[in-house]
């Protein structure tokens, strides 16, 4: 446990707008008691040594916020005294380097980043008058980061332990065709309700992040294990000795081989190379069947389990014919090929989807960037439904 933070106090785990369902079963699976949840973020209450747990586990998260002081100021001269009251000196290097990230909507700030300069000031004013130095400051997030929330005159300032986004997992060195976001990719499988122990099958995978996500949480290797930055380093009193205990039990952690089919395959051969590619960054080349193919010739191993599709979403609803074509194929691929599976098809386009020809059991909101997505579950009976 830090010496510098030995008390509780209250964590905000943050998250993209609509996931914060999937970080919460995350956190609760963590052994945590949730406090409180919004659209993107979830609270608990913990101590330092939590934040750098949920820095190694995480991946649905997007950040991970330690609580330093919680107050009000009404306007930017309150905010600069109150902060500059508060003892960083034991919190700061005076020789480090710290950035400052914010959300304000206060009547009397007019541009966020007056608020941040005025946090900046407060801060190395306090460092000279303590120490005679102050440490640098920029935008950079690899060092130490502050985080101020100023609602009205609410204000709460935290250390963001995460530094840099904890959404992307480190290993997709090969972009293609507008990938989803890793920490997006796991929000869906855990909301598919795969279980870790029976196929997961992911035609049209493009760069292959939905089946290397699957991989990595069959294989149980968390995200944190890929990463040797985070913000919580550059906090005076960081236990370096307790976060190299939890890399050491993650290590430990992780199994070698499965005894089930994780498969993704796609048409693109560009797809396909990206996909081995990412795939071997992320130590899972060997976990999962790539193929080329036409998604429709997907192997489908005999024992059932999710098959989740993720197809281009089109321009415009209804304007691409081609696509209309696709998305009948794919509940064509549905029915004939996937009985016994749960079908998921992940789309920015219901207008498109329409043609899947299939009643969705469930339709289960996220955003992918500013597009307005759904998650949609089918029940691929094997048989009738009445004899199901």
């Amino acid at each position: 446990m830090s010496s510098v933070f030995p008390y509780k106090s209250a964590i905000v785990v943050t998250c993209f707008p609509k996931q914060s369902p999937w970080l919460a079963k995350e956190v609760e699976g963590l052994g945590y008691t949730v406090d409180s949840t919004s659209v993107s973020e979830v609270e608990i209450s913990g101590y330092m040594d939590d934040c750098m747990r949920l820095n190694m586990y995480l991946r649905t998260a997007g950040r991970v916020l330690y609580q330093i002081q919680r107050f009000k100021a009404k306007d930017a001269k309150e905010l600069y005294n109150r902060i500059k009251s508060i003892p960083w000196e034991k919190y700061l290097d005076n020789d480090g380097y710290f950035s400052i990230t914010s959300y304000v909507k206060n009547d009397s700030i007019t541009d966020d980043r007056f608020a941040n300069v005025r946090v900046k000031d407060a801060i190395a004013d306090r460092m000279v008058d303590k120490t005679g130095r102050r440490p640098n400051s920029g935008p950079s997030r690899d060092h130490t980061v502050i985080h101020l929330y100023w609602k009205d005159d609410k204000v709460r300032l935290y250390f963001d332990t995460s530094g840099n986004t904890i959404s992307k997992h480190g290993y997709r060195k090969h972009p293609f065709k507008a990938p989803m976001i890793e920490s997006l990719a796991a929000s869906t499988i855990i909301a598919s309700g795969w279980d870790k122990a029976s196929s997961f099958v992911n035609p049209m995978c493009g760069s292959g992040t939905l089946a290397i996500e699957a991989a990595l949480m069959a294989i149980n290797k968390a995200p944190g294990l890929t990463r040797d930055n985070f913000g919580f380093m550059h906090i005076n009193g960081y236990d370096k000795s307790g976060w190299e205990g939890y890399q050491r039990l993650a290590g430990l952690q992780v199994k070698k081989e499965i005894d089930f089919k994780i498969i993704a395959t796609d048409l693109d051969y560009d797809a396909m190379k990206a996909a081995w590619a990412n795939a071997r960054e992320a130590g899972v080349e060997n976990i999962i069947e790539l193929s080329r193919c036409d998604f429709r010739e997907t192997p489908m191993p005999v024992e059932n389990g999710v098959v989740m599709i993720n197809p281009e979403y089109g321009e415009r609803l209804g304007a691409d014919k081609d696509l209309e074509a696709i998305y009948k194929a794919i509940g064509d691929f549905f029915k004939q090929k996937c009985k016994g599976y749960k079908g998921f098809v992940f789309t920015g386009n219901l207008d498109l989807a329409k043609h899947i020809g299939l009643r969705t059991k469930r339709r289960i909101e996220f955003l992918n960037g500013k597009i307005d997505c759904r998650l949609l579950t089918y029940e691929l009976y094997d048989g009738t439904r009445r004899e199901k």
